[in-house]
């Protein structure tokens, strides 16, 4: 072997572990980091129904959870509604095709939300079990004109009492789709139905049961499902605030919002380091970190964004709020940063760019009209999927650029995920791979 063939072979060598090494697995809800940002560089940015599709396929029932992505395998939840299954799907990433479904349980069909579904928690993964988590009515008969509702606060037969009392169920399957536990670790109720995605922290699998009762944060061994630790949350209102774990300020912090506060937990155990009082009411975006700070769009009805110096203890109202700022807060959709900058889209379409450190807004633009999606990055753009199934593809800066506007031609309420160049949609009826067939 020559000097200039062993030098060609070492560069490719070199492409190819760069390569392998930005190329991630999408294994939880916003991904392996917990906040929306993939650190893949060959993302497709331009598409339509027909064109840079690798695959589209049928998926049946109802969901809004997003899909996960492990090595070979496509994994996400769905209700059959006319059987009343709520079930997991394993996916072959390559083409689509179904390897195997398994119903994780068979009950009555809650009351929700008309923006909500069935199954709509993310599930998780750790390589070796899928975890799930649905709402398990206790049964009571649910008025058929309440099974979607409009009011946030609507109750049953006037009786005062939730519409859906029921019980969490956590379950685990392995790879092949056998089950390896089921736990139940606490109740449930809420008017809106039910969403409380599971995160994997070391041996624990964590889940926000903020609720219409005893609410609750709970930490179940990812082996067995037995409860490892419980945290009541003393306000006892739903939000669906999927936690934001980092170690910050030398200690491993579980930082969630909802139940009119914002609190940061220690992953391993169930003591608190610091808290804000208020914003009063209910939270759903996901918080994310940049610049130091932790940065939270909340809530229902006070929507503001926040951004909280994580280095406090006990209550932090008044002492490590960095910035806020009221104006077209996201409530549904989960904010996104990236190299400096914080960005958001309201629930009626108005997407915003911050700079992350100060709060100073850089630009307002109006990019469509009902978002529900959590946005995502990758190759240091900014993806903002509508409700109509539109995804606009956003430079962030001090100006608005808009690099492109992308169309699947259905309706999309669940999350995009982003793996090893590949962009996955789920839409009302089907899933979407996006970019290059791979191999």
């Amino acid at each position: 072997m020559n000097l200039r063939t062993a030098f060609q072979l070492a560069s490719l060598l070199v492409v190819f572990l760069l390569s392998a090494s930005s190329a991630e697995e999408w294994p939880a809800w916003r991904g392996p980091r917990g906040d929306g940002t993939s650190l893949e560089q060959e993302v497709p940015t331009h598409w339509n129904a027909t064109e840079n599709i690798a695959w589209q396929v049928e998926i049946p029932g109802v969901g809004h959870a997003s899909p996960i992505v492990f090595g070979d395998y496509l994994f996400l939840v769905t209700c059959i509604e006319e059987t009343k299954d709520r079930v997991l799907l394993c996916l072959e990433r390559k083409t689509g095709r179904t390897l195997w479904r398994s119903v994780v349980i068979r009950t009555p069909l809650e009351a929700i939300h008309q923006l909500n579904s069935r199954a709509s928690s993310t599930p998780a993964t750790d390589g070796e079990y899928v975890y799930v988590s649905f709402l398990e009515p206790d049964g009571s008969t649910v008025p058929a004109e309440v099974v979607r509702i409009r009011s946030g606060d609507l109750r049953a037969d006037n009786t005062g009492k939730p519409v859906n009392p029921g019980s969490m169920c956590v379950a685990a399957y392995d790879m092949n789709g056998q089950r390896r536990w089921i736990a139940r670790p606490g109740e449930f109720a809420s008017v809106w139905g039910y969403c409380a995605s599971p995160i994997v922290f070391e041996d624990t699998v964590i889940i926000n049961g903020d609720h219409d009762g005893d609410a609750y944060i709970v930490a179940l061994d990812r082996r067995t499902g037995e409860t490892v630790w419980k945290v009541a949350r003393e306000n006892r209102i739903r939000s669906h605030c999927v936690p934001l774990i980092r170690k910050l300020d030398g200690r491993m912090q579980m930082m969630v919002a909802g139940s009119h506060s914002i609190v940061s937990y220690n992953p391993r155990s169930d003591s608190k380091h610091w808290y804000t009082v208020g914003p009063q009411g209910r939270a759903v975006a996901s918080p994310v970190f940049a610049a130091g700070l932790l940065l939270v769009s909340t809530a229902h009805p006070d929507r503001e964004f926040l951004a909280i110096r994580p280095d406090g203890h006990d209550d932090v109202t008044e002492t490590h709020i960095a910035w806020r700022n009221g104006q077209s807060a996201s409530y549904v959709p989960s904010p996104i940063a990236v190299a400096g900058y914080f960005l958001a889209v309201s629930d009626d379409g108005i997407a915003s760019c911050f700079d992350a450190a100060t709060g100073k807004r850089h630009w307002r633009q109006r990019i469509g009209k009902r978002h529900s999606a959590a946005l995502v990055t990758a190759g240091g753009l900014v993806y903002f999927l509508s409700d109509a199934g539109v995804t606009r593809v956003v430079r962030p800066g001090a100006q608005f650029e808009l690099i492109a506007e992308n169309s699947v031609g259905h309706r999309c309420y669940a999350s995009p995920a982003i793996s090893n160049g590949q962009i996955f949609l789920r839409s009302e009826k089907h899933l979407s791979c996006i970019g290059k067939r791979r191999n």
